[in-house]
Order: C-alpha cells, then structure tokens, then sequence
C-alpha cells in the first residue's frame, strides 16, 4: 500500500497538459475543484467527470499511475458510500433487514459522492503528474506575489509548499525501506489487536523523524553552499510565459464550468 501512493510525483512529458503554463493549470485546478462540489445531479456530474478523463487522456499518463493513486483513498471512498447507504433514509426502499434499509435515494446519492472523489483526486494528482516541483514554485510565487506589499515572504512559502511536496515520494520510498528491514528483523505489523499495532509503528516513525532531519539538514546545507539566498535578486533560467494553449485550455474551462451551472438550474430535482 505504501509504494501506491503517488502524490507529489512529477512524470515529464510533452503533452498538451505539460505545455501549459504551471500558472494556468493551478487556477484552472483550483476552478475545477470547486465546481466539482457545485454540482448538484448526475448531468452536471457526468459533464466534470468526462472532462476530467479527457485532461487525463490529454496528460498521456500511465494508466497504473492513476490506478496507483487511488488504491490508497479506496478504503475512504468504499466507508463514505456505505456510510450515505445506510444513513438516507428517503426515496423507496430497495432492501430491507434488521436495522439495515436501503433506499434508491441512497444508492444514488453513494453513487455521486464516490464519483465525486474520485473525480476530485483524478483532478488534483494531474497537477502535479505534469508540473515540475520548480515551475510550481515559480508559478505559486508568481500568483502571491500580490501580497509581497503585506511584507509577506511569497517566495519562502512558496518553496516550502514545493519541498513538502517533493519529498512526499522520498519520504514513501524511506517507510517502505524501513518496514522491509523491519520485516526483516521478525516485526509483525498486520497481526494483533489495535494497541499492538500501533506500538508496532514505533521502530518506524523513529528511524523515519531522524532520517527526515537529516535529510533537511542536507538539503539546507547544500542550498547554503549555492549561495541561495531566497527570492530578493533571484534571477530565473526559464521565464514563464503565457500561449495559445493556456487561451484553449481556460475557454474550454469555463465553458465546462458554465455548462454545469445550465445542468444544476435545469436539473436540480434530479438528486
């Protein structure tokens, strides 16, 4: 389970998705993620979730990729459509026993909730898929840039938001290297009751911390050592530049996003 997640991961390409401008496809993601939470019946639902297979047919990522990154959430998704079957309790009732009652309002409001997830985790993982941890930096530093007149340090923040996410798959390879040489040494981490197992997790976190340290330590070191002095005077090899794919990109966007406010005021009884 731990070599599932991808999140953080960069996989370069030239696709259409790779090609546009690391600030377009953070506003644009941002935009999309909202309106997967306006949608309202399974019209406007349908119309997110085919737009967000074609961005990632666009993207020309691996499949195992995406299959990948949601193995871990199934377990999250499998609880909340369980959850939204046994708690409505309106519409007709399909079947019935004991305490247990399901209702077809039930089954469909499960049904959108899951694919809104997955909708939702497809979205945001082609982000950073197809965006390297340096334009995202750039591009975060580049949208905040607004609030350097609050004195706010944009570039320092934006690094952290971009190292955090950089060593998200370090810090996954680190556990599975752990809990290998863990395994190795008789640790049992699947067998025994909630408290055993979670003392099991000890001999993980411990070397993990210190080996996170020393990591941050290393890279502070190395980033002295370059003379990296933050964003006063910085100069960039790459200046990020705006074309017509950020143009078709954004008006394809919108028009999705008007499309699902029509099917909402069209179709608002549907659920």
């Amino acid at each position: 389970m731990i070599k599932d997640i991808t999140i953080g991961q960069y996989f370069p390409g030239k696709s259409f998705i790779h090609k546009l401008d690391a600030r377009t496809k953070i506003l644009l993601t941002l935009v999309f993620l909202v309106f997967i939470f306006i949608c309202k019946n399974f019209y406007s639902l349908l119309l997110v979730c085919g737009f967000g297979v074609v961005v990632y047919l666009l993207s020309r990522i691996s499949p195992k990729v995406i299959l990948k990154s949601f193995k871990p959430l199934l377990p999250i998704v499998i609880l909340t459509t369980v959850l939204q079957l046994y708690y409505i309790k309106d519409g007709n009732l399909i079947f019935e026993w004991k305490f247990i009652s399901i209702t077809d309002k039930g089954v469909f409001t499960a049904v959108f909730i899951a694919a809104r997830i997955l909708t939702l985790l497809l979205v945001s993982s082609l982000l950073t898929y197809t965006t390297s941890p340096t334009d995202l930096t750039d591009a975060i530093e580049k949208l905040l840039s607004p609030l350097k007149l609050l004195k706010i340090e944009v570039h320092t923040f934006a690094m952290m938001m971009t190292i955090a996410l950089r060593f998200i798959p370090t810090l996954v390879d680190e556990i599975d290297r752990i809990m290998s040489a863990q395994k190795a040494r008789g640790a049992d981490f699947e067998n025994g009751n909630i408290i055993k197992r979670i003392k099991a997790l000890f001999p993980i976190f411990i070397p993990l911390f210190i080996s996170a340290f020393k990591r941050a330590i290393e890279l502070a070191d190395a980033m002295s050592c370059r003379c990296y002095t933050g964003g006063d005077g910085r100069t960039r090899l790459r200046q990020m530049k705006f074309s017509w794919r950020d143009i078709v990109g954004s008006v394809v966007t919108v028009a999705v996003c008007v499309g699902v406010i029509v099917l909402n005021y069209f179709f608002v009884h549907l659920i």
